[in-house]
């Protein structure tokens, strides 16, 4: 069953998806579209790349993303910038209140140490996965590789940093029902996997799935929250619709 969303008009759907824990997913979210990502159990991780689908060679910028908007995670009202200053997406909507920019994606060595092997051989859809090679599955179906992975964003999940710089994963933040709505500024190819993040705690391997739905939406208009976020978004915003002229 999907999850409920009444804020959005039906006839605002384009479509609505599962994706379960472990799995991969990709999809050109057309710009004039916003794509709500739910966390329905709470607890899960969502690592995400993002692509200009018209100019391949123009991604997601992590560092730029946070540079230029003075942040260190992302929440409502913040960007996600491509490496030419462009917007690829934004985050109009979060009741998460928190999501990991700087932490990257598991790997399979990572995910056997921390949970044991299993393999498809011996456990077919039950195996255990791992991010990158998630990434690169669905990165592959757009003539897309290893040179390719840049650090990405991981939804629902927050990791804070103490004063002698070590990383803390908070296993409490993620919570059941939370969503984030990221809008299209580019007609951007969306790479994502419901993997376990890399600091999340070891135990027993259980990625939780997400719920998706693409709807219809304004483009950024005066008083738009991400636009009101900082100078810098504005000036993004108006390069990337300048892109369209």
């Amino acid at each position: 069953m999907f999850s409920p969303t009444p804020d959005i008009p039906e006839d605002k759907v384009r479509f609505r998806e599962v994706v379960l824990g472990g799995a991969s997913w990709s999809h050109v979210l057309k710009r004039g579209s916003t794509l709500r990502i739910i966390d329905p159990q709470g607890g899960a991780n969502v690592s995400a790349l993002f692509f200009n689908f018209e100019l391949m060679v123009e991604r997601y910028n992590m560092s730029d993303t946070l540079k230029a908007q003075h942040v260190a995670f992302l929440t409502t009202g913040r960007a996600l910038y491509s490496d030419m200053g462009r917007i690829l997406v934004s985050v109009t909507d979060d009741t998460s209140g928190w999501h990991d920019t700087i932490c990257g994606h598991s790997t399979a060595s990572l995910v056997e140490r921390k949970y044991g092997k299993a393999t498809f051989q011996e456990h077919r859809n039950k195996y255990h996965r791992n991010g990158r090679d998630s990434f690169l599955v669905e990165l592959g179906k757009y003539g897309l590789g290893t040179k390719d992975l840049v650090p990405n964003a991981n939804f629902f999940s927050k990791v804070t940093v103490d004063d002698t710089g070590g990383l803390h994963f908070d296993e409490s933040h993620a919570k059941a029902g939370a969503h984030v709505d990221l809008r299209a500024g580019l007609n951007t190819l969306v790479v994502l996997n419901t993997c376990p993040h890399p600091l999340a705690p070891c135990g027993t391997y259980d990625p939780k799935p997400v719920h998706l739905v693409v709807y219809s939406s304004e483009p950024a208009g005066p008083d738009d929250v991400v636009r009101k976020f900082r100078p810098e978004n504005d000036r993004g915003l108006i390069l990337t619709d300048r892109y369209f002229m």
